[in-house]
């Protein structure tokens, strides 16, 4: 979910310690949550794994702190926010699943899925008529180049098929939707608030669907139930946690700078977990496409409407 005024007043600064500390976590959770994806995928289909997941994460959210949210006061913004969060959950993750699924890598998935704020500042400037500035637009460029250098590689190794792809764009296009929403619908909304519903609706939608698309698919062990407690407690949970955390200590931007780390992170974690050696072109599309992705974001940020980053919780 897009990072957006709670409405609480701004903490004292962190010292620079914590926030490194803080934001490594972060940064390292999420990349790393791809490849616990490819784990749990082993014994789990994908909307049943993320049903579960869902619902599990809202009990352990509204006891964390869904007692001190402000929740929204029409059924009107109710609606909004369900929207955003089945847009930027549901249908992220049942791509992004999915894809992982039919073979594609936990790095290469990371690498696409992180060209969101290169797709929203696409948008913004085509249909929404915000200006780009000139670091943006290299900066697209850059990380377009970058992930076709990494996309081609693995096609022309076979690691990539049709279906993979068309996952993941669908992946891509549904967090991109989520994250325009909640910026034109729910930027006033409590963050815990929004986690909770976005967690709730993501749930209610998953459930039914694992059960009817895939006859609810789950082989239970140890080895899930670890990759569930990860994604429900260190992800979904920890990592909303130190956003929340780092947001009202005025971090935000400093976060945003580091979550183009996840792709390496993630492909060095499958690399430990499975063997999946990235090769030196698969490195250099990695930075190449970081290096855009940050232009257009961070230092665009400057001239555009608030930062175009989508943090998955």
């Amino acid at each position: 979910m897009t990072p957006a005024d709670d409405g609480e007043e701004a903490a004292p600064p962190l010292a620079h310690v914590a926030v490194v500390a803080l934001s490594t976590y972060f940064v390292v959770v999420w990349g790393a949550g791809f490849v616990a994806t490819r784990i749990a995928l082993q014994y789990a289909a994908p909307f049943s794994y993320i049903g579960i997941r869902y619902a599990a994460a809202l009990v352990v959210a509204l006891l964390a702190f869904g007692h001190g949210a402000r929740w929204p006061q029409s059924r009107r913004q109710w609606g909004h926010v369900a929207v955003a969060g089945l847009l930027s959950h549901a249908g992220y993750l049942g791509g992004s699943h999915y894809a992982q699924r039919l073979g594609l890598s936990a790095g290469v998935t990371a690498l696409i899925l992180a060209l969101q704020p290169l797709l929203t500042a696409v948008i913004v400037s085509r249909w929404l008529h915000e200006r780009l500035a000139a670091v943006q637009r290299v900066g697209i460029a850059v990380g377009l180049a970058g992930v076709a250098l990494v996309v081609g590689e693995r096609a022309l190794a076979g690691s990539a098929s049709v279906a993979s792809l068309v996952a993941i764009v669908v992946s891509l296009a549904c967090v991109t939707a989520g994250t325009l929403y909640q910026r034109e619908f729910c930027a006033e909304t409590d963050l815990r608030a929004a986690v909770c519903i976005h967690f709730a609706a993501t749930a209610a939608v998953m459930l039914p669907l694992g059960v009817v698309v895939e006859h609810f698919a789950v082989q239970w062990n140890g080895v899930l139930a670890a990759a569930l407690a990860y994604h429900v407690v260190l992800a979904s949970i920890g990592a909303f946690s130190i956003l929340h955390l780092l947001m009202r200590h005025g971090q935000a931007t400093g976060v945003t700078g580091l979550l183009y780390l996840t792709p390496p992170v993630a492909a060095l974690v499958e690399w430990a977990f499975f063997r999946v050696a990235p090769t030196p072109t698969m490195w250099l599309g990695m930075v190449v496409a970081c290096v855009g992705v940050a232009m257009t974001s961070v230092f665009g940020a400057r001239s555009a409407r608030g930062a175009i980053i989508e943090v998955r919780s």
